[in-house]
C-alpha cells in the first residue's frame, strides 16, 4: 500500500513538472515569436541562429531550430542522461509546436508576422519579450527541463561546475548576437540584442534563485516527535533532533532542525500549528544547502 502511495505520488510529481515545463515553453515561444522576431530582434542559442537563418534566407525557424536541437541531443545524451534528455526532447516538441502555431496564428495578409506593439516599438518588444523568455527558461530548469540549444550547454556546464545557468547562457550567446550585424549591418539590432541577453539572464536568474531558496527551522515543542513525523511525511524533508536543556528550569528539551525549500514553510507552519499552537519556532534563510534533497556540491 505504501509502495503504491509513493509510486503515485511521485507520478505526480513527473506529471506536474512536465506541465510546467510546457508552460515555460509556451511562455518562450510567444516572447520569441510574437515579440522578439517580427522586429528582428537578435536573440542567443538555437533559437538565435534560427532567427538569423530565417531573415538571411526564409527557412522557417521551427525547422532549423528542430534540427540543431536533435543533432546537440545525440551529442550529449551520454553526459545528460536518459531523464533530462526525455525531458528535453519534450521541450523541443513542444516549442516546435508553439513557434510554429504562433507565426499561424499572429499571421499578416502579407504572410509576415504582425507587429503587436506597433511598426516603431521595438525597444518595447525587446523588454517584453526577453522578459517572457527569461521567465519561461527559468520555470523549464527549474522543473528539471530544457529548451534545447545552449540550455543544453548551459545544463551541461551546470552539471559539473557551480556557475549560474544565466551566466553560461550568456557566454554562449554573445557571438550568436555580435553575428546579426552581418545580416542587416545594423549596429542597433546588435546593442538590442544585447539588451535582450541581459533581461533574459536576470529574469532566468532571478527566477531560478527564487525557487531556491532554502530556510532552516528550530521547533521547541513537547510534542517533537509527531511533529517531526508529519514534517517527514508530507514535505519529504529529514528532521534533527537535537538534545537540549533549558537553563531557567534546567528541564531536558528536545529540538528539531529543518531544513527545506522556503515554498515548504507554510506547511511546516500549519502542521506545527495543529499538532502544538504553543510550540517555540525559529526560522531563518540560509545562503545555501547542498547534499541530497538540495543542490549539488560543485568545486573543482
Amino acid at each position: 500500500m505504501a509502495t503504491h502511495a509513493l509510486s503515485k505520488q511521485a507520478w505526480t510529481r513527473v506529471m506536474r513538472d512536465y506541465l510546467l515545463i510546457a508552460l515555460g515553453i509556451v511562455c518562450y515561444s510567444v516572447g520569441w515569436a510574437l515579440f522578439l522576431l517580427p522586429y528582428k530582434l537578435p536573440l542567443g542559442g538555437t533559437a538565435g541562429v534560427a532567427t538569423l537563418v530565417f531573415y538571411s534566407t526564409g527557412f522557417p525557424i521551427q525547422y532549423t531550430y528542430f534540427m540543431i536541437n536533435a543533432v546537440l541531443l545525440t551529442a550529449t545524451f551520454k553526459i545528460l542522461g536518459k531523464s533530462f534528455t526525455v525531458r528535453t526532447i519534450f521541450g523541443v516538441l513542444v516549442m516546435t509546436f508553439c513557434t510554429w502555431m504562433t507565426q499561424a496564428v499572429f499571421k499578416g495578409p502579407d504572410g509576415s508576422i504582425l507587429q503587436l506593439l506597433g511598426p516603431d516599438e521595438a525597444f518595447m518588444a525587446c523588454v517584453i519579450g526577453a522578459s517572457m523568455c527569461g521567465l519561461g527558461l527559468g520555470l523549464v530548469f527549474i522543473n528539471n527541463g530544457s529548451t534545447g540549444g545552449t540550455d543544453v550547454v548551459a545544463a551541461v556546464v551546470n552539471k559539473y561546475r557551480d556557475i549560474s545557468l544565466g551566466r553560461v547562457i550568456l557566454l554562449c550567446d554573445f557571438t550568436i548576437v555580435s553575428s546579426s550585424y552581418f545580416i542587416d549591418n545594423d549596429w542597433k539590432m546588435v546593442l538590442m540584442g544585447f539588451v535582450t541577453l541581459f533581461i533574459v539572464t536576470n529574469v532566468l536568474d532571478w527566477v531560478v534563485n527564487s525557487a531556491r531558496q532554502s530556510v532552516q527551522f528550530f521547533i521547541f515543542s513537547k510534542h517533537y516527535d509527531a511533529i517531526a513525523d508529519r514534517i517527514m511525511k508530507e514535505t519529504g524533508r529529514g528532521v534533527t533532533v537535537i538534545k537540549g536543556q533549558g537553563w531557567y528550569s534546567q528541564n531536558e528539551v528536545k529540538v528539531l532542525m529543518v531544513l527545506a525549500k522556503k515554498s515548504q514553510s507554510i506547511i511546516i507552519f500549519r502542521l506545527v500549528k495543529d499538532i502544538d499552537p504553543e510550540a517555540f519556532v525559529s526560522q531563518s534563510s540560509v545562503i545555501g544547502v547542498y547534499g541530497q534533497g538540495f543542490d549539488k556540491i560543485k568545486v573543482k
